[in-house]
């Protein structure tokens, strides 16, 4: 018998980690609150750095196109223990930085609290669920293009703007009906799935494949579809992460290689892939998204019975490149 969890009412939001995606989400939630003087619902930015610094001055700007809004929440801050225990979490961090948001929010949570995780990668709930076990986690994943421009600057360049989510495997009796509401007052298009894996995991064929081979040849999407081998190598990729999906249960399309590779087309040509981005910005010191392509991709394959030799291959060489650059 599945666990059940009592819904609660919407007051307190918090968003964690407010880059270019969570900047996005989180900026159109306050500012529609705002606009609509709804003083119920309280916002709350944990950013760091510059970034903090720029939005507490003067608030967090989004451009979209021609299209500039800037928000004020109720706080922004990097001490979570400053804000009361939120009842919903957008947790928009990078993957490297996932264990550390959640050791952190474990700290400022309650039993009712919903997480809603906005990141790259097919295991997020499970990652999650390793450090809280009684929360409710809520599988998603996002479609949206957008980069800090500046400290306290948000740029979209591309996607839907789209939240697509589901059930937690855990409370398979929860519908977040609040969450939908909150989605729906504040403009942010969303989808719910009963099962959102089958996106999920379409959507890591992609980002993963493409990341892989972005980060390891150091070209642009476009320069890599000019490359017969590199566009087979890709393919290689994609195939071995759909024998896993495959293998896990996850219902993908019959044509599923022929429509991710088909993604390219939504892109500008000279478009990077975030671990490619990761990888260029190895000198700072800064984490990439190995573990969360290559190395989930080989330790799901072992799991499953999948050989993954494209994938292995492919990782080792990113990893001969970052060692380099380290020694630079």
């Amino acid at each position: 018998m599945r666990a059940k969890i009592s819904p609660l009412n919407i007051s307190n939001i918090c968003i964690y980690g407010v880059g270019g995606v969570g900047g996005y989400f989180g900026a159109k939630i306050a500012f529609k609150l705002a606009q609509e003087n709804n003083n119920n619902i309280k916002t709350f930015f944990i950013a760091r750095g510059n970034h903090l610094k720029q939005i507490k001055a003067g608030g967090l700007i989004v451009k979209a196109g021609d299209d500039i809004i800037n928000c004020r929440p109720t706080l922004s801050t990097n001490d979570l223990t400053k804000i009361p225990a939120p009842d919903l979490y957008l947790v928009c961090v990078k993957g490297y930085d996932l264990n550390g948001a959640i050791q952190d929010i474990a700290k400022n949570i309650k039993k009712n609290t919903i997480i809603i995780p906005l990141l790259n990668g097919v295991d997020i709930y499970e990652r999650i669920r390793n450090e809280l076990k009684d929360t409710i986690v809520l599988p998603a994943c996002v479609y949206v293009g957008t980069h800090v421009e500046k400290p306290g600057v948000i740029s979209t360049k591309g996607g839907d703007g789209m939240i697509l989510f589901g059930k937690d495997p855990k409370y398979t009796t929860f519908t977040p009906v609040e969450v939908i509401d909150l989605f729906n007052k504040t403009d942010i298009k969303h989808k719910w799935r009963d099962d959102p894996y089958p996106a999920i995991w379409e959507k890591y064929i992609f980002i993963a494949a493409f990341g892989l081979i972005t980060a390891y040849s150091d070209k642009t999407l476009g320069e890599i579809m000019q490359t017969k081998e590199l566009v087979n190598t890709t393919k290689e990729i994609m195939k071995e992460i759909i024998l896993i999906a495959n293998k896990k249960g996850i219902n993908l399309p019959d044509d599923i290689l022929n429509k991710s590779i088909d993604k390219t087309n939504k892109f500008l040509f000279e478009t990077k892939t975030s671990y490619q981005r990761d990888v260029e910005k190895a000198k700072e010191g800064k984490g990439n998204e190995g573990d969360l392509f290559g190395v989930t991709i080989i330790r799901m394959g072992k799991e499953m019975g999948v050989s993954t030799p494209v994938t292995q291959a492919i990782l080792s060489k990113i990893k001969e490149k970052l060692l380099t650059l380290s020694e630079e």
